[in-house]
């Protein structure tokens, strides 16, 4: 199995990078392997809520296209969270950790895969990391009484890397 990870590291070069980015806290178990890495543009959808009489703004799902390394449409990303391929299958998972690494974007994350439905390339993934973020953050200002339920979507871009339980 070493020498198909060996392998896999040398066909696509872009996973020794995205390996050696990824913090400790939100890498998963040392058992899986990546095996593909997908780019989302699209935004965050934010709600002002109020929470023991103060206004927040809620992050309450991304809405994103997600592209392969060919800049193709390949699927999307929403609520769930959930990936989706183009063809039908997906996946949703749950949020493990998290780890903010700027200021002005979006926490990396780390997502186990708790449901899926189909086959397709996303399918075969146990662990999900979230990693080179831009934007997305919530909105500083604008939720009051005036505003509560109100919804705004904020522009964000990232990077998925998938794994694989390996043996």
């Amino acid at each position: 199995m070493k020498m198909k990870f060996l392998l896999l590291l040398f066909c696509f070069p872009q996973f020794v990078l995205a390996l050696a980015s990824i913090p400790k806290d939100i890498q998963p178990p040392k058992a899986h392997s990546p095996y593909l890495t997908v780019y989302a543009k699209g935004v965050q959808i934010y709600q002002c809520t109020i929470n023991q009489g103060s206004y927040s703004w809620q992050v309450q799902a991304p809405d994103a296209i997600l592209y392969n390394e060919k800049h193709e449409i390949i699927g999307k990303h929403y609520k769930g969270p959930i990936w989706e391929y183009k063809k039908g299958s997906r996946i949703e998972g749950r949020i493990v950790n998290s780890q903010s690494q700027s200021d002005n974007a979006i926490s990396w994350l780390l997502v186990e895969v708790v449901s899926k439905r189909g086959d397709g390339p996303f399918s075969a993934a146990s662990y999900i990391n979230r990693f080179n973020t831009v934007g997305g953050l919530s909105p500083s200002t604008g939720c009051d009484a005036n505003h509560l339920g109100s919804e705004k979507k904020i522009p964000y871009s990232a990077s998925y890397l998938f794994y694989m339980h390996s043996s």
